[in-house]
C-alpha cells in the first residue's frame, strides 16, 4: 500500500477481479445475444455447409467442355445446367463454370476461358459436425451469433448480466442550462449507464442526491442490485458522506482507495448482504478513470468472463512518472515524431477535464517503475 492506505493500481485490479460471485446463466435468443458471455459453447450441430454448393453463379458441369445442356440433375460426363450461388452441386457434377468465362451456343455450353478453379464449397469446408466455434466464456459479437445460427442453435446459454444501480450525488451538479459559479453540470448521468452497458452490466436506474448522509445510507441500504456505483463523496471533506455511509451499514473495504492520479479517491466495498459498492470521485475524469480501472474486472467477475491481459508497452520519453503513484494517462494511438512512440499523451487531461479523454483511444497505465499497460476504451 502507498498514499495513506491506498492500494497499488494492479492489486487493486486483482481484488476487484476476486470480489464478485458469478451470477449464473440463462437462455436467450439469438437476437438477444450479442455482447453476452457464453456459458456453454457452441457446437456445430450439422456439417457446416451441410451440403457442397457453388462458389459462383454459372453452370454446374461433369467432366470437360463442350457440355451439353440439362435442365434436371444428375449429371453424366459431358453435361451442364445452370447453378446459382449457394446452389447444391447437382449429383454427378464435379465443378462451376463462372457465367463469364462461358457461353450457351445452341445446346451446348462452350468454355470462352478457364481459370483453373472448381467453384465449389465443399460439406464441412468450415466445419464438422461436433466441433466447438465458440468457446465457454466469450463475449458474443454479430459474427459469433452468425456462426452460431450457422451452427443450428435457436437459443445460446448465457451468463446473466450483473444488475447496476447508480447514485449520482453533490449539491453542486444542475441537469440543465448554464450553472451559475459554484455549480456544475452533470457530467455523469447519461455517460456512466453506457459505459456500464459496454462493459456488459444492465443498469436497472439512477438515483440522485445531495451531500446528505441520512440520504446516502438509504440510497446504499436500499438498492436492490448486484452492483451499486455511486459518484463523488467519497473523498475526506465535511461533504463526503460515501464513506461515512458505507461505515454506518458495516461495509467491508475490499479496496480503500486507488495510489492512482487522477482516480485515487475510488473504493470499493462489500455490504454486509453481499452487495458490492464501487464508489468514484466527484471529478469527471478521475471517475470515468477509476470506472475503467476496476468496472471490467468486476463486470467479468459476475459474468465468469476471463479477461485478456492488457497489452503492455514501453512508456513514451514525452510521457512523465510519478515518483510513487500510478499515472491514468489518455493516449491517442499513432506514432509521435517527437518520440518514436506508438502512443501520445492528449492535453486538458486535468481530473476535473473531459476534453482529453474524449479525444483518446486508451489509458496508458504507467507506474512508478517500469513498462505501461494499456486500458481499452469500451466504447471503441
Amino acid at each position: 500500500m502507498s498514499h495513506a492506505g491506498r492500494l497499488e493500481w494492479a492489486e487493486a485490479r486483482r481484488r476487484a477481479a476476486a470480489a464478485p460471485v458469478a451470477l449464473g446463466g440463462e437462455e436467450v435468443d439469438l437476437a438477444d445475444a450479442v455482447g453476452r458471455v457464453l456459458r456453454r459453447a457452441v457446437v456445430a450441430a450439422i456439417d457446416i455447409p451441410h451440403y457442397a454448393s457453388a462458389a459462383m453463379d454459372g453452370w454446374a458441369v461433369a467432366g470437360d467442355g463442350p457440355w451439353r445442356l440439362r435442365e434436371a440433375p444428375p449429371l453424366s460426363t459431358g453435361e451442364a445446367m445452370r447453378i446459382v450461388t449457394g446452389g447444391a452441386l447437382p449429383p454427378g457434377a464435379d465443378a462451376v463454370v463462372r457465367s463469364e468465362n462461358a457461353h450457351r451456343d445452341g445446346a451446348e455450353l462452350r468454355l470462352d476461358r478457364a481459370d483453373g478453379k472448381r467453384h465449389v464449397r465443399p460439406t464441412a469446408e468450415e466445419a464438422r459436425a461436433g466441433d466447438e466455434l465458440v468457446a465457454t466464456g466469450t463475449r458474443l459479437t454479430p459474427a459469433h451469433v452468425a456462426l452460431a445460427a450457422a451452427a443450428t442453435a435457436d437459443r445460446l446459454e448465457v451468463a446473466r448480466r450483473p444488475r447496476v444501480t447508480t447514485i449520482f450525488t453533490g449539491d453542486e451538479v444542475v441537469l440543465s442550462g448554464v450553472p451559475a459559479a459554484g455549480q456544475v453540470r452533470d457530467s455523469f448521468g447519461a455517460p456512466i449507464p453506457h459505459v456500464l452497458a459496454a462493459l456488459g452490466a444492465e443498469h436497472l436506474g439512477s438515483v440522485r442526491l445531495g451531500d446528505d448522509r441520512a440520504a446516502t445510507i438509504a440510497a446504499l441500504r436500499d438498492a436492490e442490485a448486484d452492483l451499486v456505483v455511486t459518484t463523488g463523496g467519497t473523498g475526506g471533506s465535511h461533504a463526503d458522506h460515501v464513506r461515512l455511509a458505507l461505515d454506518e451499514l458495516g461495509a467491508e473495504y475490499l479496496v480503500p482507495g486507488l495510489a492512482s492520479r487522477p482516480g485515487g479517491p475510488t473504493l470499493l466495498a462489500r455490504l454486509p448482504d453481499g452487495r458490492l459498492v464501487l464508489g468514484l470521485p466527484g471529478n469527471p475524469l478521475a471517475a470515468l478513470l477509476g470506472l475503467l480501472s476496476l468496472g471490467d474486472v468486476l463486470v467479468a467477475g459476475f459474468t465468469g468472463r476471463v479477461l485478456p491481459p492488457l497489452a503492455r508497452v514501453p512508456v513514451p520519453a514525452s510521457v512523465l512518472r510519478h515518483p510513487d503513484a500510478t499515472r491514468l494517462v489518455p493516449v491517442r494511438a499513432g506514432l509521435d515524431p517527437s518520440t518514436g512512440s506508438g502512443h501520445r499523451e492528449v492535453q486538458w487531461t486535468g481530473s476535473a477535464m473531459m476534453r482529453g479523454l474524449a479525444a483518446a483511444t486508451g489509458v496508458l497505465v504507467v507506474p512508478p517503475v517500469g513498462d505501461a499497460d494499456v486500458l481499452p476504451l469500451p466504447w471503441g
